[in-house]
């Protein structure tokens, strides 16, 4: 190890959207705080905050149909959905104080308005979808919200899906304009430009290979530096935000509150077009249901992305299996995961998650052929020729023993923390990236409780709805829903669009 050593106040590992959350917080309240940034790859966002490794849905529950769920009664809970959806306009707002304060030059590089909607077929599908837009469309967050089993309306709001569709059962989709496409590839470059420009210490092709607490309570890392020689760089408040690389920097904490946490990777394939006469006919992110057996990231959808001021289609995504925790990562990272304190529970997991195997199994065994059979189920019409496949990020789901079980598969994110809040590691997949802003704002109550009170005045200045329901103050909602259409170029609440960025068919 080479006698290099710094010191600094917080160190970030990972340079994807949440540690540039993070960071772009830290520097709002606490500007004079020295920021350390260590990212194994070459430059910022190249794992799952890529724009390419993931489907840029700014997910607001407005379309995605495993948010809610049909009880055993019949009615539908809407819960997760609004939670979801409140998370979501947390980043909008911080986005929009960004803009506003001159961060970020041009929102459009990033966020773009592409309507949210949902399609099902089947009697008993249409029900459901139904009972959703009743159940949705009465709650402030989802105002606006359109409900059609018509395929004459349809046709217009999806004509590349309803063209030449055999219509042998029930259709029906609902729409919401105020949906978003974002590219947090370009978010994510954006935001570390920022702090880079104002004395963030960014370190690419540094790979953070140990951690150990230090006598005094602060952390010391030893980091491989593109020389590959070792450096020693110590921190008072470490965030382990490496995607699927976290559980393992976690494990070597050595924190009680990581012992006993497995994960599961998932990879994803999407298939993309980019004729601009095909393309021309569809501008939405349409969401369907899910296959039985599917995990919740693998529900299809066919989306209308914009990168680079490019649009494209994008369809998936389709399931896969691959022992790396990340995409750029190692064939070893699976089985090195598992530990004497986290065995139990792993074995228990795939005990209990055989149809999930099967499915994924399922998945690795398809032909471009069958993939194309998918896709067809949306784009009746669709031809082999014009979509190409794209390897997107990994995915690692938490596994853990929960109140359901020993080994219980968890969907979503979660921040795992230390006691004394000097260490937190991000978990998990998605919602992930669209709800950043607030899981960062969690973060920072759990590590810097001391802190939190003198802040405060200053995160509601950058997020007017810190602290209070957006469900329950309309006034505000109203008021958010104007600030981003005038910062960010999106819809102004239910129906108003404004004028939508021009873009380039690839």
């Amino acid at each position: 190890m080479s006698n290099q050593q710094t010191k600094t106040d917080v160190i970030l590992i990972g340079a994807g959207i949440m540690s540039a959350t993070l960071g772009s917080l830290l520097k709002e309240l606490v500007p004079d705080w020295r920021i350390t940034v260590f990212e194994r790859r070459a430059g910022a966002g190249e794992e799952s905050s890529n724009e390419w490794n993931n489907a840029g849905t700014g997910h607001s529950s407005l379309c995605e149909l495993n948010y809610t769920t049909e009880q055993p009664d019949g009615s539908i809970d809407i819960s997760k959905a609004i939670k979801v959806n409140e998370e979501f306009q947390f980043s909008k707002q911080f986005w929009s104080y960004l803009v506003n304060s001159r961060r970020i030059q041009d929102p459009q590089e990033f966020i773009v308005p592409v309507p949210h909607m949902s399609f099902v077929e089947g009697q008993t599908d249409v029900t459901f979808l139904q009972k959703r837009f009743e159940a949705l469309s009465r709650h402030p967050l989802f105002q606006g919200m359109e409900f059609s089993a018509d395929p004459a309306q349809l046709m217009k709001w999806m004509p590349l899906m309803m063209k030449n569709r055999t219509l042998g059962q029930p259709v029906a989709a609902t729409r919401m304009e105020s949906g978003t496409d974002v590219n947090f590839g370009a978010l994510t470059r954006s935001l570390f430009g920022h702090l880079q420009s104002n004395n963030v210490d960014i370190r690419f092709n540094h790979q953070v290979e140990d951690l150990k607490r230090t006598k005094d309570g602060s952390w010391e890392l030893k980091v491989r530096n593109a020389n590959g020689a070792a450096e020693r760089h110590t921190a008072k408040f470490v965030f382990i935000g490496g995607g699927g690389g976290s559980l393992h920097l976690l494990q070597k904490s050595g924190i009680p509150e990581g012992r006993g946490i497995g994960g599961f990777p998932v990879s994803g394939l999407f298939m993309v077009c980019r004729k601009p006469e095909i393309v021309a006919q569809h501008h939405a992110k349409v969401y369907g249901k899910a296959a039985v057996g599917a995990p919740p990231m693998s529900v299809p959808h066919l989306d209308t992305r914009v990168i680079d001021k490019q649009e494209s289609l994008f369809f998936g995504p389709f399931a896969g299996f691959s022992p790396k925790f990340l995409k750029f990562g190692s064939m070893f990272d699976l089985i090195t995961s598992v530990k004497p304190d986290n065995l139990v529970t792993m074995l228990a997991a795939g005990a209990k998650n055989m149809q999930l195997t099967k499915y994924l199994i399922g998945q690795v065994m398809l032909s471009k052929e069958q993939r194309m059979e998918a896709l067809r189920e949306f784009v009746p019409e669709a031809k082999t020729e014009d979509w190409e496949l794209v390897v997107a990020g990994q995915r690692v789901q938490i596994i853990k023993d929960t109140a359901a079980g020993k080994g219980t598969l968890q969907f979503g994110t979660e921040v795992i923390s230390s006691a004394d809040g000097s260490i937190a590691a991000l978990l998990g997949a998605s919602p992930g990236a669209s709800t950043a802003v607030s899981v960062m704002l969690e973060v920072l109550s759990k590590c810097f409780p001391q802190h939190i009170e003198a802040w405060e005045p200053k995160i509601k200045r950058m997020i007017p709805s810190y602290g209070i329901s957006l469900s329950a103050n309309t006034a505000v909602l109203n008021e958010i829903h104007a600030s981003a259409a005038a910062s960010l170029g999106l819809t102004n609440g239910p129906g108003e669009p404004v004028q939508q960025i021009k873009v380039k068919h690839s």
